[in-house]
């Protein structure tokens, strides 16, 4: 029996890029995202980040021009009364042209809305497939999956689901899975949900044992180094994602131009050896002006997370310091105040105006500014005392910052073109990647040339300045033989080409429209809905209750939770991080000789008892109120 071989169409994959504002968006497309996502003007879980409508007009209009995407987030949860406004925003961003909004509320699936696509944002909590497939029939394009998944773990979620799958690849992490952290609102009121977080995870904490005793001492204990997949991208396109996330809309430009360009470079390499299974989503190459260095940049050390195996025991947080250290240059020797003496590692170079650091006796990480540097003498530009044999750090490198503050990339589309005539008139024809083709034409009494004129109508017409486009000799086709065409005339051919191919490419732009829910949508088994599950407002309520579940309780924010433990205890995280296993004290290892018995960790007067779920490898964070 003969088999027959489908053809299978490439997958498109995605880079998805951060951006805290307009400027930011712009230097992510021109480093090479496909994709920005960016805070709305309220209700967008970083509220620092928030934008106005005409900044994101502006950027959708810039992406959309390289067939990029923009997408906006309002991912917090929605108060009843706020129900209006929402819609009335939505509204805005749809006319703005805005791709698609990241969300988790599920009242947005009830909202008399326009129809933009959703996509559902980390903060839905999809840990497997069953939630997944829910979602994809709600109505979601696109499944945020949580960073806290293995490699295996979303290839399971990609077998059952035929939307595109998103998944973190870099930047700051969250300990508690996203969407269910209540800490920073049972500390503070303010509610991680409502872009509010206080990051209590980063605050420093002592480790106490049952009776009181302090068996660590101000530690960042829930502290996460920072995720870096940028080896691992080929892995996870095997396993079915096919959007990669940047995490970071509160980094300024240069952090974002850096990441992203090696995020670009990374991914086009595999994309490139594949092209029968992958294509880039958007249009244009990326042309740097700097070599991308992950380490360069804002970083707290780096971990892959739980892509694969359980990491080894001090891998994947960071308890010195929830600061960017930097990366270490060197070793102090000897000195005090403003001068020191220091032995540099091979091949670094220290600037002036260098931030450098070092850890003190407490184990507290002190930073100061390097004036300048004479053969291995520092002179500091404040008086620090940092003891001999010290290890040294630099987190600011100010020639680095110098050469990322100015344009350090480009972004071209590459053309094809042909020249010929047509009657009386000489007609330019030009097709860009994806096949879009125009044609413009002008009259012109050509007479026989008196010298060659190839080499100068190719000079002429591949000359395309400031525009996103690029072309080379070898891709323009010369039809018209040994005629005069003035040069004038071919400039303004040229132009006007260039400026109807932009009118084409906005034209034929398409955005993805939102999904109709799928007929007789039900919630995975009809288990009653508690506090976890985030429901704010009347109509996640009723698209729940539509779904056949029970809402049992509404999210912390609206119905502040009563103790759920008999000891007044309320459950603030759960984590797939393990600070026993951390420690190197994993119960399941033959670590409970190390730290025998409960174990608290305590932070200004609040105290937490740690509970371990060893059979799921969980562990949960109890709040004492």
């Amino acid at each position: 029996m003969e088999l027959r071989q489908e053809n299978i169409t490439p997958r498109p994959v995605e880079l998805l890029a951060p951006a805290r504002d307009a400027e930011t968006a712009f230097e992510a497309l021109i480093h090479g995202a496909d994709a920005v996502y960016m805070g709305a003007p309220s209700h967008g879980a970083r509220r620092s980040a928030a934008n106005s409508i005409d900044d994101l007009r502006r950027v959708a209009e810039f992406a959309h021009r390289y067939g990029a995407r923009l997408y906006v987030t309002v991912n917090t949860l929605v108060y009843e009364d706020e129900i209006p406004a929402v819609e009335a925003l939505v509204w805005d961003l749809w006319r703005a042209g805005v791709d698609a909004l990241i969300v988790q509320d599920m009242g947005l699936l009830r909202m008399n809305l326009p129809p933009i696509a959703l996509h559902a944002s980390t903060q839905c909590d999809t840990r497997g497939p069953e939630k997944a497939r829910f979602l994809r029939d709600a109505g979601f394009s696109q499944i945020v999956l949580a960073r806290e998944l293995s490699a295996d773990e979303i290839r399971a979620v990609a077998s059952e689901v035929d939307v595109p799958l998103e998944v973190f690849v870099h930047g700051a992490l969250c300990v508690c899975y996203s969407g269910d952290c209540q800490a920073s609102y049972m500390l503070t009121g303010r509610s991680a949900n409502r872009g509010e977080c206080a990051q209590v995870c980063r605050f420093p904490f002592d480790l106490e044992d049952g009776r009181g005793r302090v068996l660590l001492k101000n530690k960042h204990l829930l502290s996460l180094r920072d995720m870096n997949r940028s080896a691992s991208l080929a892995e996870l396109l095997d396993a079915g994602a096919s959007s990669f996330k940047i995490e970071g809309r509160l980094k300024d430009a240069a952090y974002v131009k850096n990441v992203v360009a090696a995020y670009r470079k990374a991914l086009d390499e595999v994309i490139d050896a594949n092209p029968e299974r992958y294509r880039r989503s958007s249009l244009g190459r990326v042309e740097l002006g700097f070599t991308p260095e992950l380490d360069k940049s804002f970083n707290r050390g780096y971990t892959p997370y739980f892509l694969n195996t359980p990491s080894k025991p001090g891998k994947m947080a960071t308890f010195g310091s929830p600061k960017w250290i930097g990366e270490e240059v060197g070793r102090v020797l000897s000195g005090g105040g403003r001068r020191y003496t220091a032995r540099l590692k091979p091949g670094v170079e220290l600037n002036n105006g260098d931030g450098l650091g070092f850890f003190d006796a407490s184990g507290t990480f002190r930073g100061f500014r390097l004036n300048r540097q004479e053969k291995g003498t520092l002179h500091t530009a404040t008086a620090v005392d940092i003891p001999p044999g010290s290890a040294l750090y630099r987190n600011a490198d100010s020639a680095r910052q110098k050469l990322m503050a100015g344009t350090t990339a480009s972004r071209r589309i590459a053309l094809r073109g042909w020249l010929r005539m047509a009657g009386d008139r000489v007609a330019l024809d030009l097709e860009d990647e994806s096949g879009l083709r125009i044609s413009v034409a002008a009259d012109c009494e050509a007479q026989p040339a008196k010298t060659p004129q190839l080499q100068a109508r190719l000079r002429a017409l591949t000359k395309l300045g400031d525009s996103i486009y690029t072309m080379a000799d070898g891709d323009m086709t010369d039809n018209v033989g040994d005629l005069f065409i003035p040069a004038s005339l071919l400039a303004t051919l040229r132009r006007q080409g260039v400026e109807a191919l932009d009118l084409a490419r906005a034209a034929s732009y398409r955005r993805d429209t939102r999904k109709a829910p799928s007929e007789g949508l039900r919630w995975n088994g009809g288990q009653v809905l508690s506090r976890h599950d985030n429901v704010a407002n009347s109509l996640a309520r009723r698209f729940y209750e539509d779904a056949g579940a029970e809402v049992g309780a509404m999210a912390a924010e609206v119905e502040r939770p009563a103790a759920d433990t008999p000891r007044g205890e309320v459950r603030v995280m759960e984590t797939r991080y393990c600070l026993r296993r951390e420690l190197g004290a994993c119960l399941k290892e033959g670590g409970a000789a190390k730290y025998p018995g409960e174990l608290y960790i305590t932070s200004s007067g609040n105290r937490f008892r740690l509970e371990f779920d060893c059979s799921r490898c969980r562990m949960r964070v109890l709040y004492a109120r």
